[in-house]
């Protein structure tokens, strides 16, 4: 099923920013927040993890329901995990487009990677704990 991606700060993701091999900001980072009915609609309870595909790559992350996102919209806040799925061009601005990334999502049982695991698969080297 197709969505628009919509990515963000939370203050959750601002607080472990410093702290990017913990649990909690990978906890933060992988969460894709949806609407109820889509949810409904893709046959997946809270906290399932889904693969979330783009044209610069896919990743799995773990859904929760927010009454708050239009339907066909998801929410992810920014980091690895975004990044990896936002295509790098920033039209000369110097921002890439944040809020325009068409994604599909299907329901999966593969697990979260670290944040060490993504950017060592888009060749970038892990980070310092």
């Amino acid at each position: 099923m197709n969505f628009l991606l919509n990515t963000g700060r939370t203050i959750r993701q601002g607080s472990y920013v410093e702290r990017k091999n913990s649990d909690a900001y990978k906890g933060e980072a992988t969460s894709l927040y949806m609407h109820p009915v889509d949810m409904m609609i893709l046959e997946i309870e809270e906290g399932s993890h889904v693969r979330v595909e783009s044209n610069q790559g896919d990743v799995v992350m773990k859904v929760h329901p927010a009454l708050w996102i239009s339907q066909r919209e998801v929410f992810v806040c920014l980091g690895p995990y975004a990044n990896y799925l936002v295509a790098p061009e920033t039209h000369c601005s110097g921002m890439p487009d944040f809020k325009s990334t068409m994604v599909t999502i299907t329901p999966t049982t593969d697990l979260l990677v670290t944040v060490a695991e993504l950017m060592e698969r888009c060749g970038g080297v892990r980070y310092e704990d």
